[in-house]
């Protein structure tokens, strides 16, 4: 089957290795297509220079080398099944951030300045004693579930649909989301761009943590009321803010983001598709197509994801 590579051109250098010893002897991946029907299926990453997929008919399988599809899915011209990335090397380094920023905002390590001052007055509470929520119950927010439910936190998942995860608790719904950021002491955000989540952490959701909570966002930066953010920052109503995503990436060197205080900032970092086991994904999709069966991770058009 013939395969076209659609990203960047200096991303190959990192994916040719572990694409070319995953698919060799089934598949012959090419850079250009002067014939579109002679292509069976695309690796595509946004970056890439194909964007009106209409001439490709033969197509049966658009596979994203990407996490989020927001960037394609809404394209008119692609009527091709379209699969999202679920790579486990990038589930590990989402669960990885996570875990590792909810450990230093519920130790509250930023505390300890090396200014010779003895602060022991203030014991951390176990992380049984603190409740997390997570928005969004996905691959990757189940994962991130299950690692802080490992480490003893007291963890709850939030989805619009509410569809149960086998061990974990989750809320469904939109009746259910104040009680799941009522609860949040962190929160972290990992749901998709659509538009029922565009700006769902608003002022008045965000007026419903509890008092000095911090948030975790590495989902998307479309997630929340940037200036409503600033607002409850700067009131104090809320501890910290750690940001991965923005609206605007690189985030600007003027944005108020860089300059408060209660706010880290980290430069889109959280999770990358590792090309090692994103070309295993990969390679099975393949593999599946050229079987006549149905890719794994197929996109819901109408969902968005």
């Amino acid at each position: 089957m013939n395969v076209l590579w659609n990203a960047r051109a200096d991303l190959w250098p990192k994916w040719e290795g572990p694409l070319l010893r995953e698919t060799a002897g089934f598949a012959n991946i090419v850079h250009d297509a002067p014939d579109p029907a002679a292509i069976d299926a695309i690796l595509h990453a946004p970056t890439g220079q194909i964007s009106d997929f209409s001439p490709f008919t033969n197509v049966r399988l658009v596979q994203s080398l990407w996490a989020g599809v927001e960037r394609i899915v809404g394209n008119p011209t692609l009527t091709q099944p379209l699969a999202r990335m679920v790579d486990p090397g990038l589930t590990a380094g989402m669960v990885e951030y996570c875990l590792g920023w909810t450990l230093r905002l519920h130790l509250r390590m930023d505390r300890y300045a090396q200014d010779g001052v003895w602060r022991n007055t203030c014991i951390p509470p176990l992380a049984a004693e603190r409740k997390v929520t997570v928005l969004g119950t996905g691959a990757l927010g189940s994962e991130v579930m299950r690692a802080l439910a490992r480490v003893g936190f007291d963890v709850v998942g939030w989805s619009g649909s509410g569809r149960p995860v086998e061990g974990l608790r989750i809320l469904g719904g939109a009746d259910a989301l104040p009680e799941a950021l009522g609860r949040a002491e962190i929160l972290i955000a990992l749901l998709p761009d659509t538009p029922d989540t565009q700006n769902l952490l608003d002022a008045t959701r965000l007026a419903l943590l509890p008092q000095g909570a911090a948030l975790i966002n590495p989902g998307r930066g479309t997630l929340i009321d940037d200036d409503a953010l600033l607002a409850v920052l700067d009131a104090e109503r809320m501890g910290h803010a750690v940001l991965d995503v923005f609206r605007t990436e690189p985030l600007p060197p003027g944005n108020p983001f860089w300059r408060n205080r209660r706010v880290t900032v980290t430069p889109h970092v959280a999770a990358d598709t590792r090309p090692t086991t994103g070309a295993q994904v990969v390679a099975e999709n393949l593999r599946r197509v050229q079987a006549g069966e149905p890719p794994l991770h197929l996109v819901d058009r109408t969902r968005g994801y």
